[in-house]
């Protein structure tokens, strides 16, 4: 896992469950690396960002369901 600053250049989408309300939600990443996922919190798009492996981020979107 790997933190970087914000990718400015980035389409970022969160949830459709996520609500309006602008609880605890987290935005994924649309341009990151082949094979990863960059994530960040959508209370602070401006802050770090997170790169997951796209195994991993497949597994907890999973585990979700």
């Amino acid at each position: 896992m790997d933190t970087a600053p914000s990718q400015r250049n980035s389409q970022w989408r969160k949830s459709s469950y996520s609500g309006s309300t602008g609880g605890e939600c987290v935005e994924v990443g649309e341009n990151g690396p082949v094979g990863a996922v960059p994530v960040r919190d959508s209370k602070n798009p401006a802050g770090p960002v997170v790169t997951v492996g796209a195994d991993a981020w497949q597994s907890f979107v999973d585990g979700l369901r």
